[in-house]
Formats: structure tokens, sequence, C-alpha cells
């Protein structure tokens, strides 16, 4: 198959930029390889330690080298929807590695925290770095040195991005990502939206919004927008670390079932102990970096991503940069609409036609590279598919359909919803900065009003609720970013300002912030770097600067003299709240050496 030579080009300046720090991290893990199977390289006291709790049959496994040893990281908790199922994976996992011929153990947990339970709490100025947390949690777990490769147990928005980090840390491991799948669907994201705005406006009262909430996550499984938590299994299945056709099934099904059995399988067939030896590290290489980020595209995915893609492509030595995924996004168009791109959910999606839908589409229009290594052992063509279950209760997997299932959610290349992407980056005497384009309609790509200039989401809020935010304006939030305060997601801006693009006014948002996979309609340049903290341009934009933030050109721009700008002394602001409750003490560290939002905002590099 013929790429793109945009697409080409894009990788091929990836692959230049990254030879020195990508040959480096092959060469460790080439030192890596030559010393196992892993646990050989133990002393026997470090190896009984390893395996006191096993059964007995388990432990003469282990005491040989000829018995692949699997090891499980999961996020499992039962506080969070989509982290509950995995409370019953390790069983699973342990019975199909014994049937397959090998052992499993749990690795060790890591923790895994909801951006929805935080919203606008505390809390969430520890999201962000919990994925780093993460990654040093499973780092932690498989340093034993027991295993011949691992399984991953996660979902959510940084859980995945910290467990691929860890994944490639260990590089020199296969390792297979397994899905618990999304919740079944629940009150339509329409309506669900359409309370929210009306609590906002104090048209209904508490009660109303929470049954409605709860009518929306209802049960067991992810939240079922097109989120970052569904961009993060979308990420996994076209970047080839889950089997094909296994990232949306629903929980608790015996389709599910058979999917997780199956992935142990293939883990363990694909150890240095057998004929397929598939190392993560070697496996995920630039090609496959850039059809993650085609498919965050095709699929208008999470803004979170323009984060985390780059701190998990750098975990592996690949160097991306927010301009890679810009010009990418111009050369990929929209396939998908789903909430917040449209009305539908991930499961209406999946029926659709789904990924393997998606995937058929974007090969045939040249748009993946299909010579990709993947934990499936074949190409990306082979995830062109729908899974399902055969009569004996294992998995088959069908060609897909070349007709979409639904028109209005999935469409094919030649007819896309949009010519492009949906995400864009914005540069200008602002900084940089990324915005979600494909939920917001045409006529609102670009605007231009005066600024108002917020410290905390909460000032906005306030200012809603009094009345005062009239007229047209860009809503200025800054001291966001994550040395401010761990760069927490700003979704309580959103039914706001909904509410006032709604009534006609043309609105805005500038920030240092996050506003994630579910940024919907109001045209939003979040990530701006360098932050306010670092001194950047956004601490000096007064009340009443005219703002321009241009979708269509990429410009983020205050509109005045460059000199008189220059001159200002930038703002301050009292950032003491931001140190001590709910753990934030704990993570000063995180916040003193974190990275810029464009180098992925991240403690560990």
């Amino acid at each position: 198959m013929t790429v793109d030579p945009r697409i080409a080009a894009v990788t091929a300046r990836i692959v230049e930029r990254s030879k020195p720090s990508r040959e480096t991290y092959l060469a460790h893990l080439s030192e890596m390889a030559t010393k196992g199977p892993f646990r050989s390289t133990l002393s026997c006291g470090n190896l009984a330690h390893g395996f006191a709790a096993c059964s007995p049959s388990d432990k003469a496994d282990l005491a040989g080298d000829v018995v692949p040893n699997l090891g499980i990281i999961t996020s499992y908790n039962d506080m969070l929807s989509a982290h509950q199922p995995f409370e019953t994976y390790p069983e699973l996992i342990r019975k199909a590695a014994r049937d397959a011929g090998g052992v499993a153990q749990v690795a060790g947990g890591v923790p895994a925290m909801c951006d929805g339970v935080t919203q606008g709490q505390p809390g969430m100025e520890l999201s962000l770095f919990s994925r780093d947390v993460i990654a040093m949690s499973a780092a932690v777990g498989l340093s034993h040195n027991m295993f011949d490769a691992a399984v991953y147990l996660g979902v959510c928005d940084k859980i995945v991005p910290g467990l691929l980090i860890a994944a490639l840390t260990f590089g020199h491991l296969p390792a297979v990502f397994i899905p618990a799948g999304p919740m079944t669907t629940g009150l339509s994201n329409d309506e669900k939206v359409r309370i929210r705005q009306l609590y906002a406006e104090g048209k209904v009262g508490r009660a109303e919004l929470l049954e409605a909430e709860s009518q929306s996550y209802h049960g067991p499984g992810t939240c079922t927008f097109y989120g970052t938590a569904n961009s993060n299994q979308m990420l996994m299945e076209i970047m080839g670390l889950h089997l094909p056709g296994s990232s949306f099934i629903n929980p608790g099904t015996p389709l599910r079932e058979a999917l997780t059995t199956e992935a142990v399988k293939r883990a363990l067939s694909i150890t240095a102990l057998g004929n397929e030896f598939t190392p993560v590290g070697e496996m995920i290489d630039e090609r496959s970096v850039v059809n993650g980020v085609v498919g965050l595209h095709a699929t208008g995915g999470s803004t979170n991503h323009t984060l985390h893609l780059v701190a998990m492509a750098r975990a592996a030595g690949i160097r991306l940069t927010w301009e890679d995924i810009s010009e990418l996004s111009d050369a990929v168009p929209l396939l998908a609409r789903v909430y917040p791109n449209g009305p539908a959910d991930v499961n209406h999606f999946n029926a659709a036609g789904g990924l393997g839908f998606m995937i058929d589409q974007l090969l045939s229009a040249g748009l993946l590279h299909e010579d990709v290594r993947t934990v499936w052992g074949k190409g990306l063509s082979s995830y062109a598919v729908e899974a399902k279950l055969g009569d004996n209760g294992s998995v088959v997997r069908e060609p897909i359909s070349k007709a979409s299932g639904d028109p209005k959610v999935v469409t094919t290349a030649d007819k896309p919803f949009q010519p492009n992407g949906g995400l864009k980056m914005l540069t200008g005497n602002l900084g940089k900065g990324v915005i979600k384009i494909s939920a917001v309609k045409p006529e609102r790509y670009v605007v231009e009003a005066p600024a108002r200039v917020f410290h905390t989401q909460a000032e906005l809020q306030d200012a809603f609720k009094a009345g005062t935010l009239t007229g047209d304006f860009v809503a200025v939030v800054r001291f966001q970013g994550p040395k401010a305060n761990g760069m927490p997601e700003l979704h309580k801006l959103t039914p706001p300002l909904g509410v006032l693009q709604d009534r006609g006014q043309k609105v805005a948002l500038v920030t240092d912030g996050r506003m994630s996979g579910a940024s919907g309609k109001v045209p939003a340049a979040i990530h701006v770097t360098p932050e306010a903290k670092d001194g950047g341009p956004i601490g000096r934009i007064r009340d009443g600067d005219m703002i321009r933030v241009d979708a269509v050109s990429g410009s983020l721009e205050v509109l005045i003299d460059a000199d008189e700008f220059a001159e200002r002394e930038p703002a301050a602001a009292d950032l003491s709240h931001n140190e001590w409750g709910i753990g934030r003490e704990l993570f000063a560290r995180f916040r003193d050496t974190a990275g810029t939002a464009d180098e992925g905002a991240s403690a560990l590099y």
C-alpha cells in the first residue's frame, strides 16, 4: 500500500529528528535482551521470594527456564466504572496462562484516578502528574525481573499513557494491553448537555442534574463519550497494542472474556522463549506513532493526547512535536461523529463499523502505515476486521464491510465530515497552543474579541452567575499550567461558555490549562505555552486587550503594539492555595520540575 506523501514526509522528519535518541534507546533494549529469560538471572533466594506464594505446579514451572511467566500490571479499583471490571481479570488471566502452558502473576497495581470525579476539585491538580506516578508504579512492579512479557490492564485518561510509558521503558519485554470496554448506552449526550446548561442557568436544581448524570454514567465500563479514555482505546488498537477488534466490546459479555483469554495466549506466544519474539520497544516505532496521530485526527480525538503522545513517544526515544501533529491534521479527514463531535456514543460508533471500518478506510486512502509490527504478528490490515464470538466460544474475525453501518456516525474517506482532522496547533505572540476543531462549527473557527481575564475557573463561574459576562469576549484563564497547579482540566467552564454562545455571543477560551477529550462546541485555545507561571505572554494580557483565536490560519494573537506588550509587567498570582490539601503537598517536586506542555508536561523527562 502506498502511503500519502504528506504522511510519509512527516514520518521521515520524525525519524531523522529521533535518530540520536532512538539509537540510544534501541541499544539499551539490545543490552537488556541479552540478560534474559529474565528470572534466570536471579539468585535462588531471589527466585524463592518471587514464587513463594504460588501453587506447587507454578513453583515447579517458574523454577525452570522454559515456561514463560506473564506479569500483570493492573489499574483495578472498584470506585471507577472503567476499572471495576478488572477485579476478576487476574484469575481469568492466570487460568488462561496455565491453559496455554505458562504462568501469570500480578506484578503490581497502579493508581487510577478519574477526572470525572475530580472536575473542579483540588484533586484534579494531581491528575496529569498521576500519569508519571503510574509509569513509576508499573516500573516498581516489573523491576523484580521475573517476567517474560507483561499485560497491562488500564483504560482511562492518564492510566494508559502512564502504562505505555512504563511498557516502553521495559521495552525489552513484549507488552499486550487488555481493555475492559465501554459501559452500555445510557442517557443521550445531547440530553446530558441540555440538563447541564439548564443547571448552569439555574433553571433546574441539583436533584435533576444528579439524576441526569446518574443516567449517563450508570454501570461498569468506560464513559461512552469520545473523550480521552476512549481515545486511549483507539490508540492502543491502531498502534497494534490491542488485539484486533477488542477496544469497544462491553464488559461482562462472553466476547469480552474470550478476547481477554486470547490476549493472554498471544502475550505468551510472543516472548523470547518462542519463535515470534516481539519486544514492544522494537515493535513501536515512528510509523506506529504516526498511525496513532492519524487515528486521533480521523476520529476527532482528545486534546490530552497532544501531551500524552509526545510523552509516550519520548519513552521510546521518538521525538514527536506539535508541529508534526498539526501538519498531520491538515492531511487527515474527519471520519467519525462521536460525542462531542456528534450525538452518537462509542457503542453506536462500534455498531456502525467502529475502528475496523476506520482503519480500512484510512489504509485505502494511504493515510496509515500498513507495514508496522503489531502484537497480532501481522500488519495493520489485519485490524480492519470485526471481532465476534464463534460457536465454540472463541473469537472469530470477519473482514469489515466496505459500507458504513451508519453514515451519520462513520463515513468513508472519500466523503469525510470535514477535510481535516480534529486537532490543530496555534502559534503567535501568545506562544503555542492547541485547539480541537472537530466539534466547533466552521463559523466559529475565528473569534476576535476583547479579553476577560481570570486566574481560576471559579472566578469565571462567579462572573457568569453575576451576569457580568456580556457581549463578545475571549475568556483568558491563566495560571493553570503544569508548573502553576498541575494543569487541571477546566470543564466547569464548558456549561457557562456554552450558554453564552447559545445566546448569540461570540466567545472563546484561551488558557494554559487543559480541556481534554470532552472539548466541545466553544472554540478553546488550550495548553498555551509558555505558561503564565513560567513568564509566558499569556501572563501579560489585560482586560480589554483584543485577542484573535484563528483556527483557520492557526494563529493565536493579542492585537496590540508589540513594544507596548513586551514592556508590560507579567501579572502575579498567589498560588499558595495550590500547594496543600488533598495530597498536593506530595506533588511539589512534580510542579517544580514539570516540562512544558509541548514537551509532554512530564516530570520524568
